[in-house]
């Protein structure tokens, strides 16, 4: 009988390491001037506050210059691994041909990186166990894309891929939220901007893709709730609890306000401006 391992395969770094990347989100991705961003900037052209060493020259005054948006942008690694893999430490400026690729290739990237981080997180969950060996497959399948050539980056199907992925988060999120007792409140791209939820019992409730921009949480209870893809820009989450809340991440907190007292998980870090 052939041997399967379950090892799991040697994941890229899903923390951002700009010492490392190019300055790909200062360059390829496009700013809309609005309440993040101070000015309009076109894809594919670097920012004005860019220096010649890849760093940026007002970052720790971007929220108090008018570039927010940066502060809450998180690119869970993709940065380096364009930079310094795919592209094998060649940067745009010194090898001027690469850029068009370059830039192609970093947004595909992050959404592989992306979907690392919700299925690494999902076969930490004990009550996922039967849904563990597809998970694990899918992982390794990602994982393999992130190492792929420019050109076959380019051409990937990552819709595909983020459907074949998002039913088996899905099939987590209902076995972890189903140990939860009582009934669970289903939010599921629900319309919550501005909603008075202070102090509210959501545990375990389906918040995938809500809507909670300026949402008072304050004091609100979001243990095991589903959080993918909700909008937390401005939500008041101080002394709110999100210790073991589904697939959280960093960019979703950095969107939000809370305070050193906001209870989040172990692998994520409280935000500069929370105070």
């Amino acid at each position: 009988m052939e041997h399967v391992s379950t090892r799991l395969p040697v994941l890229p770094v899903l923390q951002a390491d700009c010492a490392n990347c190019f300055a790909l989100c200062c360059v390829a991705l496009p700013f809309a001037k609005s309440n993040d961003f101070a000015v309009n900037k076109p894809a594919g052209t670097p920012c004005k506050n860019l220096r010649d060493d890849f760093r940026c020259s007002i970052h720790t005054r971007l929220r108090d210059t008018g570039f927010q948006g940066c502060t809450v942008f998180d690119c869970f690694g993709a940065g380096q691994q364009v930079s310094q893999v795919t592209f094998d430490g060649r940067d745009w400026r010194t090898h001027p041909e690469t850029r068009a690729q370059m830039f192609d290739v970093f947004p595909v990237m992050r959404q592989l990186h992306e979907l690392l981080f919700y299925v690494a997180e999902a076969l930490t969950l004990p009550p996922a166990a039967p849904l563990h060996p597809q998970l694990r497959e899918a992982l390794a399948e990602t994982e393999e894309c992130t190492r792929a050539d420019a050109a076959t980056l380019a051409d990937l199907d990552v819709g595909a891929l983020r459907q074949k992925i998002n039913t088996l988060l899905l099939k987590t999120s209902e076995l972890v939220r189903a140990k939860v007792p009582g009934r669970k409140k289903n939010h599921r791209g629900a319309d919550l901007m501005g909603a008075r939820l202070s102090g509210a019992d959501l545990r375990g409730a389906n918040l995938r893709g809500a809507y909670l921009i300026a949402a008072d949480l304050s004091r609100a209870d979001l243990r095991t709730a589903d959080l993918i893809g909700a909008d937390f820009r401005d939500a008041n989450l101080r002394d709110a609890d999100l210790r073991h809340a589904l697939f959280l991440t960093q960019p979703q907190l950095n969107a939000a306000q809370g305070t050193p007292t906001t209870r989040i998980p172990p692998h994520l870090t409280h935000p500069t401006h929370w105070t």
